[in-house]
């Protein structure tokens, strides 16, 4: 798709929370969250597009986090390159067995597959799928302990600024064993922030390591599983 050629040569996007509504915040009330993409590909730092949520302020202070809202992608000439859908679910957890966490993404009129929150019983999973419903990839933090726990050491060392960071491990969905270090084909990592962001907001930044095979539609859903795990991860710290 023409909207989507700045996906295809690239192999890593930074997506980075603004800090648009920080004095909102300060006020106790949530902000709509605002994201600035760039093709970080190589060294380089590319403007791609900018992302505005569209969400109602009471549902946001309501939900605290976990509110519905559309979000659209659009470059510099105001093209809107993609289109995000989160619809009202319950907050991602443990041993639910309904009404999980989802997104789906599209480009103008072309649905291109989302991401739905799997079963867990400890560390969170997701499946990615394409617009036919064929399951892409699965994507959950990298995990030790047979996959009950959270290994926190897979990005550096636990002290300093590394203990700070997340990962989110993109392995194919028909791979059987994903847990205890296995290899991911890609991956989505929520980097530290400022000293600065930290107090006035809670903007995050996301390195999107793109799988090496996937095409421009799939890497536009690695995308939008980035902007879900942001919205996931703000209705965990609201809470």
């Amino acid at each position: 798709m023409e909207r989507l050629t700045c996906f295809e040569e690239s192999s890593m996007f930074t997506i980075r929370q603004t800090r648009r509504g920080w004095l909102q915040e300060c006020c106790g009330c949530e902000a709509k969250t605002e994201f600035k993409w760039f093709d970080t590909s190589d060294g380089k730092t590319d403007y791609v597009a900018t992302s505005l949520e569209k969400s109602g302020c009471c549902i946001r202070c309501l939900c605290g986090g976990n509110q519905p809202f559309k979000m659209s992608a659009k470059d510099a000439n105001d093209v809107e390159l993609l289109s995000m859908n989160r619809p009202l679910k319950c907050p991602a957890g443990p041993c639910k067995c309904c009404c999980y966490q989802e997104i789906s993404v599209s480009s103008g009129d072309k649905p291109l597959g989302g991401m739905v929150e799997q079963f867990s019983c400890c560390v969170p999973r997701f499946i990615i799928s394409d617009s036919d419903g064929q399951s892409l990839y699965k994507a959950h933090m990298p995990t030790c302990c047979g996959g009950m726990c959270y290994n926190c050491t897979t990005e550096g060392m636990t002290c300093g600024r590394a203990c700070c960071v997340i990962p989110y491990h993109i392995f194919p969905a028909d791979q059987a064993e994903t847990d205890n270090g296995a290899d991911p084909i890609g991956k989505i990592v929520s980097r530290p922030k400022s000293l600065l962001t930290e107090i006035f907001t809670d903007a995050n930044v996301f390195d999107v390591y793109f799988p090496a095979e996937a095409n421009a539609e799939q890497k536009a859903l690695v995308c939008g599983t980035a902007i879900l795990l942001n919205a996931i991860m703000d209705s965990e710290e609201t809470n």
